[in-house]
């Protein structure tokens, strides 16, 4: 019998992500839809790692499984870290992505490449049966580009450029981008945590 594995999300591109990334763990992967979970948790932390374990731990009310959760952003220095732990909030929750990315790319008009830096952050918390708790925490460093580039990811992808691959992140491939994304690198580190800590 698997042991059962819930993901607080209901963004299935991160479900994607997710799956393909845990795949060689003896567990079974939902996500809060599938494992017919209703989510209203107010994350309210100002972290990062507090915005996830928030997630995870109203997750974890519902089910005897492992929890995980994310949380997980943009970081622009020229603008001081926005939007930060508010980058899903930003102007707006409903606010398309399109209009986000062209607000960021408008505010920083005239901003030379070298203070275009950013990183997007994404820290995963896991609760486990027994109630203790890990959280790990993957960066990937890039700049803001100056326009929308690339159909794949989600989110603010397309804005955001690997000056070493010539690309944004909405333009790599689904295998480029587990093995170096945020969110791959917190999976792949969670990954291990959970196989040391369970033994899956």
């Amino acid at each position: 019998m698997k042991r059962k594995l819930v993901f607080a999300t209901g963004n299935e591109g991160k479900m994607r992500e997710i799956r393909e990334i845990l795949k060689e763990l003896d567990v079974e992967i939902y996500s809060l839809k599938e494992a017919g979970i209703q989510l209203d948790a107010e994350e309210n932390g100002t972290t990062f790692e507090e915005n996830a374990l928030i997630k995870a731990r109203a997750a974890a009310e519902h089910t005897d499984a492992i929890v995980l959760a994310d949380d997980s952003g943009l970081e622009i220095d020229y603008l001081g870290g926005e939007p930060g732990v508010y980058s899903a909030r930003y102007l707006g929750e409903d606010t398309s992505y399109r209009i986000k990315n062209q607000n960021l790319i408008d505010r920083l008009e005239g901003v030379p490449e070298e203070k275009r830096t950013a990183r997007f952050v994404c820290v995963i918390a896991a609760v486990l049966p027994d109630g203790r708790t890990l959280t790990s925490r993957g960066t990937i460093e890039g700049i803001i580009g100056t326009e929308e580039r690339g159909e794949g990811g989600f989110g603010y992808d397309p804005i955001f450029f690997l000056p070493e691959y010539g690309c944004s992140t909405a333009e790599l491939s689904m295998e480029q981008k587990n093995e170096i994304s945020h969110r791959g690198r917190a999976l792949c580190e969670m990954k291990e945590m959970l196989r040391r800590e369970l033994q899956l």
